[in-house]
């Protein structure tokens, strides 16, 4: 074993950054389409059907959940870097795509090649940082991670909003991803190192036993990795229920897409700030309470849209809805490994991300069914009580670790 291999936050400090600025742009792919993918479906190409509409989302979350399973099962054997890099090769035609697509089956194209993008390149960095931090940081790690990827996601997709509003749909707002491409592929291919010798350490002082059938583990059979899996579901339920039909329910509203582009860059820019917070929370306290807390939130803000017109209401209810995914996302992934050996890390994730994207999908086919039959609010009354529901799972399903710290004043508030 190389001895000059050594594990933590502070020992792998450049490498960590590195990967921080990539992910940045990684979550930046995705902004593009955040705020004006669904105004393009409706003006560019007449799409009424909000199922219709959503089938970008759909593609994308399948694609995704897909790429990220293989992802886990191969990162061990072709090394994290060599997949990073081909997940941005997959990701220099989307924009172009975007720019040019005379019909929507070019959009549905273009994010078929987002989603092989993102679950190569995001389940990439997320496991590489793991290998690196340890035990110690994992969730301040994940924190770290997430934050990068969806501040970026919000700030561009504000920028794409407000560029769309002062110059048109197309092509301004997709200059930006070729040029994020563009970079994150150079700095992927000449700056960050493979994390494999890292994982291999780490493995040979791990005590965690190894999973017989890591599959049905993950997905449900093991309490605490089964609940977190279907937590992880439902909160993408409900993100691509946001990404999707949020735009449309706004400007039914009379916003405009500048207002619109505030409103919708506000959730994932408090998700993504709030994480540099609560990533630190997942390495001290009970990740069962954290988890709970963080999807009733939710669960909770969503249905308070329900009956919302106000601009300053739809900030304080996104900036809730943030929140509570802030406190869930380095969460989840911090949970699952600690709950699996090194050596099934990669694939563990690989799993979780597997469901837990496959929501993009299942909530765009919901919401949009439901959204074409009784209308934009009635979706966000079910994904509202849908998230709820998964918040008590987790609350009667889940058990805190023994080395976690239990959090008093949630317990109180939660139990009496």
């Amino acid at each position: 074993m190389n001895t000059s291999i050594e594990l933590g936050l502070k020992e792998n400090w450049k490498q960590f950054t590195l990967l921080v600025i990539v992910n940045a742009f990684v979550g930046g792919m995705i902004g593009l389409e955040r705020t004006i993918i669904p105004q393009i479906a409706e003006v560019d190409f007449g799409m009424a059907a909000k199922t219709a509409i959503l089938s970008f989302i759909v593609v994308f979350g399948i694609t995704k959940a897909i790429t990220n399973y293989y992802t886990g099962i191969l990162a061990n054997r072709y090394g994290r870097k060599n997949l990073l890099i081909i997940g941005w090769l997959f990701a220099l035609p989307v924009p172009i795509l975007l720019i040019y697509a005379p019909n929507w089956n070019w959009i549905i194209a273009a994010n078929i090649l987002l989603g092989i993008s993102q679950g190569l390149t995001w389940s990439s960095t997320v496991v590489m940082k793991i290998d690196l931090v340890g035990e110690k940081n994992r969730g301040f790690a994940m924190g770290l991670n997430e934050f990068a990827g969806y501040v970026a996601l919000a700030f561009i997709a504000f920028l794409t909003g407000w560029i769309a509003n002062n110059y048109g749909l197309r092509p301004y707002p997709f200059y930006i991803g070729i040029a994020m491409a563009i970079i994150g592929l150079l700095m992927s291919w000449l700056f960050i190192k493979d994390t494999i010798k890292h994982v291999q350490l780490e493995a040979t002082s791990s005590n965690i036993p190894k999973l017989k059938n890591l599959f049905w583990e993950i997905t449900w059979h093991h309490k605490n990795l089964g609940s977190i899996t279907q937590a992880g579901l439902v909160n993408n339920l409900n993100d691509g229920m946001v990404w999707g039909l949020f735009p449309l329910l706004l400007i039914s509203k009379g916003f405009d897409l500048h207002e619109t582009g505030i409103i919708v860059a506000t959730y994932p820019a408090v998700w993504g700030l709030g994480q540099l917070y609560t990533g630190k929370l997942a390495d001290r306290y009970c990740k069962k309470t954290l988890l709970f807390i963080g999807m009733l939130i939710q669960g909770m803000a969503l249905l308070g849209m329900v009956n919302t017109n106000s601009f300053s209401w739809f900030i304080i209810l996104s900036s809730l809805l943030g929140i509570g995914t802030a406190i869930v996302y380095p969460t989840f992934l911090a949970t699952i490994s600690d709950y699996t050996h090194p050596d099934q890390r990669p694939k563990s994730i690989g799993i979780f991300r597997l469901w837990r994207d496959l929501g993009y999908a299942i909530g765009a086919i919901l919401t949009g069914l439901i959204a074409d039959r009784f209308g934009l609010v009635a979706p966000i009354l079910t994904i509202g009580v849908l998230t709820v529901a998964s918040s008590l799972i987790v609350k009667f399903r889940m058990s805190c670790a023994k080395k976690q710290t239990t959090i008093p004043e949630f317990k109180f508030q939660l139990t009496h």
